[in-house]
């Protein structure tokens, strides 16, 4: 999913094995994740999506002013997750990483690569009843 922010930028589903850069979009206020190559389309992940920075993620600090140094996340691996998501005038894309740390898109420096590893598992509805008698090879019973 893309957060709020991004509904003005053209955005697409992540893909397994995408090459992800970390940015921030133009006529927009926030940052995300675009596909290397293509800087103006965000790349929308699922929750539970698993993606592998390059190098360890860097962040701005939650009072960035500009003086200080990023924060070292220290952590390469990350699986997307969505927070807070009962107030809606709030950024709600984040990563969470094994150590149990969860940092918001919006707060990632920019020009950090990372590579879609894995998409979650989605369900796939029951078959019906008729559906699961075709598959075997039954017949339904005439009238």
């Amino acid at each position: 999913m893309c957060d709020y922010s991004l509904h003005n930028v053209a955005s697409r589903p992540a893909k397994v094995d995408d090459k992800l850069v970390t940015t921030k979009f133009r006529n927009s206020i926030t940052s995300g994740l675009a596909a290397v190559g293509e800087p103006n389309v965000a790349v929308c992940l699922l929750p539970g999506t698993e993606i592998a920075f390059d190098r360890n993620v860097e962040c701005k600090r939650s009072f960035d002013i500009g003086i200080l140094p990023n924060k070292k996340v220290g952590q390469r691996l990350a699986r997307f997750r969505q927070v807070d998501l009962e107030n809606a005038a709030t950024h709600h894309d984040a990563l969470e990483f094994p150590d149990g740390q969860i940092v918001l898109l919006t707060r990632l420096c920019e020009g950090q690569r990372a590579t879609v590893l894995q998409l979650p598992a989605v369900s796939q509805p029951a078959p019906t009843e008729a559906a699961a008698r075709r598959e075997v090879g039954e017949r339904s019973p005439s009238s």
